[in-house]
């Protein structure tokens, strides 16, 4: 099975420009995504999809293959399908490119699903929710059936419960934005226009539900930080600080 990891960078984020080339105690967030992933085994070949040169001079620098793609793609699957319907692949890994506490094994965690399921079209990982986080709309959770495939994700708690998070536990989990797609549905999945229901949630993989696809959840014990603010920024700082 041929895996292709593509890292969507792009230049304009709204909250933070240029984030990619955010230094975090003094590297680039795209070298902590790059080098938290590049080790894994399960990868074949790994790229940096982008619309900005600055990026993608950085991504050379480092090691990794860029390819420029179109500024006005609307979203990253689009910049990551742009980047692998020209290459031979079974899998395909949208891996997002703002999440520096990444590390190989969820790779290979997550890989490791199409090898157990054969008939796996999408996958995604998660882990278990803070507590803290669950009114958080920053946070992205999911909650999934007896079989570990989502049934709905949401900025909102979920689900409506009259019980505390510690009197139900686990319901919930912290969704974690890293995706697998074997190559054909990555194809539908990018033609298909925006629903209604993933602009109301602003959360893309609700195409995929829409379009009746299971999504298989791996769960992993981890810690996963998104950097979308400056107080994401500072968070993961302190906790890379031995990691420079």
């Amino acid at each position: 099975m041929q895996v292709l990891g593509v890292i969507p960078a792009r230049y304009g984020s709204t909250r933070l420009p240029a984030k990619p080339l955010l230094k975090i105690n003094g590297r680039p967030l795209l070298e902590w995504v790059v080098n938290g992933v590049r080790s894994s085994p399960a990868l074949n070949e790994l790229i940096v999809a982008t619309d900005h040169e600055d990026i993608a001079n950085l991504a050379e620098k480092i090691g990794v293959h860029a390819v420029m793609t179109d500024a006005n793609l609307p979203s990253g699957s689009d910049r990551v399908w742009a980047v692998a319907r020209e290459r031979s692949c079974d899998v395909v890994l949208n891996i997002q490119g703002d999440e520096p506490l990444i590390q190989p094994f969820w790779i290979d965690r997550l890989v490791s699903i199409f090898t157990q399921k054969p008939e796996a079209r999408m996958a995604t990982l998660a882990h278990k929710l803070p507590p803290e986080e669950l009114d958080s709309r920053g946070v992205v959770k999911l909650i999934m059936n007896r079989q570990n495939e989502a049934i709905y994700f949401s900025r909102h708690p979920i689900p409506y419960t009259r019980m505390t998070l510690e009197q139900s536990p686990g319901l919930a989990l912290k969704h974690i934005g890293l995706y697998g797609y074997k190559r054909e549905f990555l194809k539908m999945f990018c033609e298909q226009p925006p629903t209604p229901l993933e602009r109301a949630e602003s959360l893309e993989q609700l195409r995929a539900l829409w379009l009746g696809e299971r999504i298989h959840v791996a769960t992993i014990d981890a810690l996963s930080v998104g950097v979308d603010t400056a107080e994401d920024v500072k968070l993961v700082e302190t906790i890379t600080q031995t990691k420079r």
